[in-house]
Parts: structure tokens; C-alpha cells; sequence
């Protein structure tokens, strides 16, 4: 069990960078079977703009997304799927209790139904202040990452000689 990863090192295990990196702390880690992250939620979240100028509510895909990526950091802590790359195949359940808005802490937790090669299940719950405001499950996929730059310009190179 490890207790906590800053965001450096959540940065280094997920591909997701700002805006789109929505954990900020995990604060409890099994790998490959359960973790619980946090989200502070402030009023300079750029979605805040627009969802809803009157009165901001976090966006239900936005939580959604915090929920698989702290699911993402669970299962790429697993030797066999280090340097994969996770994504939502299919949000299988997801329950609104009330809106979540600036000022509140998410506090997610995931954990692992079952894992068969590079498909997965997890079942979410997230809180606020101990009161559950989201939950359910969803189903990932595990991709290779695509070539990097440098390697898609040795593949030309190699086709225009």
C-alpha cells in the first residue's frame, strides 16, 4: 500500500497535462485494485466560465473524467501496464447526487472489478465533505502509445531513400 503521490509523480504516471489533469493529490494507492485521489475544485476551473456563468456547477463528464484518471493512476502502477495509455470505453453506470462547485474538495475513490488483458472494469464513488455525490462504474482499454515524433521521422527517412 502507498500512502500519497504529489502531482509530480502523477504527472509522470498519466499522459494528461493542464487543463485536462484533473487529480491533484492521491492520497491512498494499492496498485491494481484500488485508489482514492482528490480534486480541489476552485472558481478559476476554466469550465466555470461557461457551466453556468450564474452559477458555476462542475460539468458531470468533468467529474467523470477525474474519476477515470484516478482509476488510470491505479491500474498504470502496475508493472505489466506502465507507459499504457487509459481510456473510457464505456461509462456502464453513473449517479448524480448534487452539484459539485467551487470551493469543494472531491475526494474519489476507485477500485477494480476485473482486468483481462487491456480491457477493465472499475466501480467510482466520489464525495464531498463524506457525502456521496457521484457514483458508479465504468470500462477502460489499455492502448500503446502512439510513435513519437522522433520515430514517425525515422520511419520517412527510411521510406525516402
Amino acid at each position: 500500500m502507498i500512502e500519497t503521490l504529489d502531482s509530480d509523480l502523477i504527472r509522470a504516471i498519466l499522459p494528461h497535462r493542464f487543463p485536462m489533469l484533473l487529480v491533484d493529490r492521491i492520497v491512498e494507492l494499492d496498485p491494481g485494485k484500488r485508489a482514492v485521489g482528490i480534486k480541489n475544485v476552485t472558481a478559476n476551473e476554466q469550465y466555470f466560465v461557461g457551466h453556468f456563468p450564474a452559477i458555476a456547477v462542475m460539468p458531470g463528464v468533468i467529474i467523470l473524467e477525474a474519476m477515470a484518471q484516478v482509476a488510470g493512476i491505479m491500474i498504470l502502477t502496475c508493472p505489466q501496464y506502465r507507459n499504457k495509455i487509459p481510456f473510457i470505453a464505456e461509462v456502464e453506470s453513473a449517479r448524480y447526487f448534487r452539484p459539485v462547485v467551487p470551493g469543494d474538495t472531491l475526494m474519489i475513490e476507485a477500485s477494480k472489478v476485473w482486468v483481462r488483458s487491456s480491457v477493465g472494469k472499475v466501480t467510482f464513488v466520489a464525495r464531498v465533505n463524506g457525502e456521496v455525490v457521484v457514483k458508479g462504474e465504468m470500462k477502460f482499454v489499455l492502448k500503446d502509445p502512439p510513435p513519437s515524433l522522433e520515430e514517425r521521422l525515422k520511419s520517412l527517412e527510411i521510406q525516402g531513400e
